[in-house]
């Protein structure tokens, strides 16, 4: 479900401290039904099996593949034009304490890097020719006891063709890709998640 982009800032987040200069693009919340508050790490582990082990709906497969089909003939996803290329990874601005968090996460096949992992929070980046995006999550305690993921994505775009870029995919990822994601994620929870805290 899209919230608020208040649900985001004003939460005491880390990441608050070194990304001042991204723009909050989204926020949104998963439904993480019997969720404690020690289920932060329980969660971030399902989603990354979940993307491992599902396949994503026909309808988001196809965006991707067209998305990375472009970003191949135009030169989009080069490392020339990623991290360490065209721009400088989140974690060169990261404080000693959170820049020993991300070599205990666990490793996920999807684009994203790891930059930082503590019990409530966890911050992913990706960087191409049309943007530098982080993926903000966050667990966030309900006003029925229970605790869900919120979802931030933070963006700087490549100047105005990032921001058009930007424009041009919106109507697409409010349509279909967080719809399908809400889906997914949630069901990662049912599937991956809550089952193991009864093992």
């Amino acid at each position: 479900m899209r919230i608020p982009k208040a649900a985001h800032t004003e939460q005491p987040w880390r990441i608050h401290e070194f990304a001042h200069d991204f723009r909050i693009e989204d926020v949104w919340s998963f439904r993480a039904p019997d969720a404690g508050p020690d289920d932060f790490p329980v969660m971030l582990d399902a989603l990354k099996k979940a993307y491992d082990t599902r396949k994503a709906p026909a309808a988001v497969r196809f965006l991707f593949a067209v998305r990375w089909k472009l970003g191949a003939l135009l030169g989009w996803d080069t490392p020339r034009a990623g991290l360490g290329g065209r721009v400088a990874s989140l974690r060169d601005r990261l404080p000693p304490d959170l820049a020993r968090t991300a070599a205990g996460a666990a490793p996920c096949t999807d684009p994203f890097t790891e930059v930082y992992q503590l019990d409530n929070e966890a911050a992913r980046e990706l960087a191409n020719k049309t943007v530098h995006d982080i993926m903000h999550l966050g667990w966030v305690p309900t006003s029925d006891g229970g605790y869900e993921l919120r979802m931030a994505a933070l963006v700087k775009p490549n100047g105005l063709f990032g921001r058009l870029y930007m424009a041009a995919i919106a109507p697409f990822r409010y349509l279909i890709v967080y719809p399908a994601l809400t889906r997914q994620w949630e069901r990662a929870w049912l599937d991956h998640g809550r089952p193991q805290r009864h093992i």
